[in-house]
């Protein structure tokens, strides 16, 4: 080598990270305060600076050209001298500078150059430093925190934003619960709304998928101890399974959302836009809020609004993202899996095999299960209850779609068609239920999981029959799993309580019902509300911040994250029974 290779990775680094400041200093402040400088020099000269350290890398390193990170460095940096060549050495009047400048494509250039420059940074994940579930946690905090900084840039928002505001709202867009205390179309500006449409994407997925496959995929290799970490973070299984499984994600989350998003531009009337821009972005904004179960929106009303309140078309086609996003990534994989064998099995008919592959797995079975059973039940409940209620302004029909989406919407999507704070009693605590058994495990919901609900009522019965063991499907459910549902609903029953127990303290004048259904709200990271969120204390504000981001990573993780695993021991001591009834 002709160098240390670190000095070239340090410069690449902070070039980008120098490009990534000045993009946030460029959208996040007021024209008045930016015109003053001539900004786009500083996005040629570090353009520059990183094709130099590009350049300089891989005459030290020569090895890196065979790495797939060259696609992404031949790609960045002919695009970079494009843009050079075009600034310094072309005429001011020139048909492709003039292009370039009018798109402000050195921008999208500097983003791409932060990305590249992400993507070099020498991480350890060692094990012996931090857990996993630890690396989880700081994960989110990290997001939360950059976001709310984004969230108080002046060109963030129109009027300005307290801290303690922005906080609330990046923890709710980055735990994807939807819960708001300022009006997200009206108080945030389009940058603002961008910035809380990034949270939501990779609230939803998690940062460590999109840098663990990205890292991979660009630098072709993958380290055991990450391998590791990634496995006990998303339960993939074997280790080696974890890329396939990061790719699946990514490949699913990135064409449900596309699918969604022209779903959505389709049943939208172009009457209530001002531009084809507006409504793209409207469409956008809301399938990734949909399939990450944020519930988020562009409308102050969110789909109550005029004009999207009698658009069932509109509602089934949310209806489908979020239910898709609740189900899991496993899951949904597991459905394509499923429905791939039956599609060979119409075109093999004379040619099938002498055994039945168990291709949908037992937790597809009991989480499809408990998905149908709570949608068709709380459908049928939410209609007996509020047909002549909420319901009563609908037609046939919509009565009929109303009533789906109140039952699909609390599983912690937060859309609201109806409003929560005119809903019935009994209403209010089937919402109140459903928010709290929230969506599937490994999906972008909350709550304590279809799977764990199941799991308790099965125990019960078996329980109940004098059987010692859970049998489902001619399969035997393992005993740490039952420990795990035992753990998820303890836990997330005193997590609620302490909030409304606090939140109690500090807001007298709001009715119990009120307390425990933003704290469910909160914890579930469903984000429906009785319209309580704005006016609450900061103290209360702050209380609702913890249950989301406790709900959102589960009280367990938290735990885990906080005590140190302890190494399993070579013995056991006597058993002896204890008396509980």
């Amino acid at each position: 080598m002709l160098f240390n290779p670190k000095y070239f990775y340090r410069l690449s680094f902070w070039t980008s990270l120098f490009c990534f400041l000045l993009l946030i200093y460029d959208f996040g402040f007021h024209s008045s305060i930016t015109e003053s400088f001539d900004l786009d020099l500083f996005y040629y000269y570090a353009l520059l600076v990183g094709l130099v350290s590009s350049v300089l890398t891989y005459i030290n390193d020569r090895k890196r050209i065979y790495q797939r990170i060259a696609i992404l460095d031949g790609v960045s940096g002919l695009f970079s001298g494009v843009l050079l060549a075009l600034h310094f050495f072309t005429p001011e009047n020139y048909e492709f500078r003039q292009f370039a400048e009018q798109l402000s494509l050195e921008k999208f250039a500097a983003a791409l150059l932060f990305f590249k420059g992400f993507l070099d940074l020498r991480v350890s994940y060692k094990r012996t430093a931090l857990n996993p579930a630890q690396l989880f946690l700081i994960s989110f905090v990290v997001i939360i925190l950059g976001g709310t900084l984004l969230l108080s840039l002046p060109g963030a928002t129109h009027e300005g934003i307290g801290l303690l505001d922005a906080l609330f709202t990046a923890t709710s867009a980055v735990c994807v619960t939807g819960l708001i205390v300022v009006d997200t179309a009206t108080h945030f500006t389009f940058f603002g709304q961008s910035i809380l449409l990034f949270l939501i994407q990779i609230g939803g997925l998690g940062i460590l998928t999109f840098v663990s496959y990205f890292s991979y995929f660009f630098k072709g290799e993958i380290s055991y101890e990450k391998q590791i970490a990634i496995n006990q973070i998303n339960s993939s299984g074997a280790i080696g399974k974890e890329l396939g499984l990061l790719k699946s994600i990514l490949i699913i989350t990135l064409s449900i959302e596309a699918f969604s998003a022209l779903l959505i531009f389709y049943n939208t009337d172009p009457a209530a836009f001002t531009s084809v821009s507006e409504r793209v972005f409207f469409s956008v904004f809301h399938a990734v809020s949909a399939f990450c179960n944020a519930g988020f929106s562009t409308l102050s009303d969110s789909l109550m609004q005029g004009g999207f309140q009698f658009n069932y078309g509109l509602q089934l086609a949310i209806i489908l993202t979020f239910v898709l996003g609740g189900l899991g990534f496993p899951i949904v994989s597991n459905i394509v899996s499923y429905l791939s064998y039956k599609a060979k099995g119409v075109f093999s008919f004379f040619d099938k095999p002498n055994y039945r592959p168990w291709v949908l797995t037992l937790n597809s079975r009991i989480a499809l299960s408990t998905t149908i059973v709570l949608t068709v039940g709380g459908t049928l409940v939410f209609f007996g209850l509020e047909k002549d209620g909420v319901l009563s302004s609908h037609s046939g029909f919509g009565k009929l779609v109303t009533a789906l989406f109140g039952a699909t919407t609390p599983r912690t999507a937060g859309f609201n068609t109806v409003d929560a704070s005119h809903f019935r009693f009994p209403t209010l605590l089937l919402t109140m239920f459903l928010m709290w058994v929230g969506a599937s495990p490994k999906s972008t919901g909350g709550g304590i999981k279809t799977s764990t609900l199941a799991i308790a009522i099965l125990n019960i019965l078996s329980l109940a029959r004098g059987r010692e063991r859970i049998e489902l499907y001619r399969r035997e459910i393992v005993e740490v799993t039952v420990k795990r549902a035992f753990a998820m609903i303890s836990l997330s029953i005193i997590v609620i309580a302490i909030g409304v127990l606090g939140i109690s303290a500090f807001e007298p004048d709001l009715t119990m019902i009120e307390i425990a259904f933003e704290s469910v709200s909160a914890y579930s990271t469903t984000g429906l509300s009785m319209g309580i969120t704005s006016s609450l204390s900061p103290i209360s504000k702050f209380i609702i911040i913890i249950l989301m981001f406790v709900g959102r990573v589960s009280a367990l993780t938290v735990l885990i994250a906080i005590f140190r695993n302890v190494i399993n021991q070579n013995y056991r001591y006597p058993k002896e029974e204890i008396t509980i009834h």
